[in-house]
């Protein structure tokens, strides 16, 4: 069994149409033919059902045609592994990162991996927290953006920045007056959170903790966007992290933001990756391009959102 065999089988499977699979597989139609009786005579069984103009696949065919997609799909990823290990700025790396930094962070770290490696590939995948860590594990990514510490002795971890988090509150809110935020401020305030899963609910959570503040049990956001059009609602008070502040993000009405006095409350945004992956090398060059950011974009500032 060759897995030339195999892909003109897939491809007659996917098309069930002889001619229209061997111009898909650049051959000949009588070289197809030939090598799928090839491949029934091999197996022993019959895989197509050969009738005037129509293919069908036997029952056996059809479970055949699934593994085979599933053995080329694997070979494939061999040779992908064999150059991106060969030449890794070349090939392809997979991201993956929470959504309450992705949309902030990418604009600015996204062009300069553009031109550092003008021929690398970058897939990014956008996931809770939970499942980046899974996907990483698993080895469906090859580098995860997220909130640090983690606790996971087989990721190698390259921290990036901190970012702190600024309140973020109706124009009419008292706590708009002030020039910047004491924690004690925000004692017995009802701050709006994220759902589960979010890590930066937990944060936001922790902040409370320390800070006296109680969440809102009524209502739990799906996304930062939600978050603010909440605020704007007057619905309540929330912690934005300050990335989700600044351009290319629009300015948001009728919402002002307030940074914390110091200590200011905030997160640590890191790099991780598996430390027997093979590209290793590779992603600890290029992680410190993740972490350059504009001078001054972390500085929290009072501003009107």
């Amino acid at each position: 069994m060759n897995l030339r065999a195999l892909r003109y089988f897939v491809t007659l499977a996917d098309t069930r149409h002889f001619s229209k699979a061997a111009a898909a597989c650049f051959v000949s139609q009588p070289t197809l033919s030939t090598q799928i009786r090839k491949l029934e005579e091999e197996l022993g069984v019959q895989l197509v059902e050969r009738a005037p103009r129509r293919v069908m696949l036997t029952p056996i065919g059809e479970d055949i045609a699934v593994r085979a997609r599933s053995v080329l799909r694997d070979v494939d990823e061999i040779r992908m592994m064999c150059k991106r290990s060969r030449d890794p700025a070349a090939g392809t790396v997979r991201i993956g990162i929470f959504p309450t930094l992705a949309p902030y962070l990418l604009p600015h770290v996204i062009p300069k991996l553009r031109e550092s490696y003008p021929q690398l590939k970058v897939q990014l995948l956008e996931e809770k927290t939970a499942d980046v860590m899974r996907m990483l594990r698993q080895g469906q990514i090859d580098l995860g953006l997220l909130a640090l510490p983690v606790q996971d002795d087989s990721l190698e971890v390259f921290p990036l920045f901190e970012e702190p988090f600024l309140l973020a509150m109706p124009d009419s809110h008292p706590l708009a007056n002030k020039q910047e935020i004491q924690l004690e401020d925000l004692n017995n305030q009802e701050l709006l959170l994220l759902e589960d899963g979010h890590c930066l609910r937990d944060q936001a959570l922790e902040v409370c903790s320390l800070a006296g503040a109680h969440e809102r049990v009524d209502f739990h956001a799906t996304s930062l966007e939600t978050l603010r059009q909440m605020v704007v609602a007057e619905a309540g008070i929330t912690l934005i992290p300050t990335l989700a502040t600044q351009p290319p993000v629009s300015p948001t009405r009728y919402m002002q933001l307030r940074p914390f006095a110091s200590p200011q409350p905030k997160r640590e945004i890191g790099a991780c990756w598996r430390r027997s992956s093979a590209l290793g090398g590779f992603l600890r060059e290029m992680a410190p391009l993740l972490g350059e950011l504009p001078e001054g974009i972390l500085r929290a500032k009072r501003s009107a959102a």
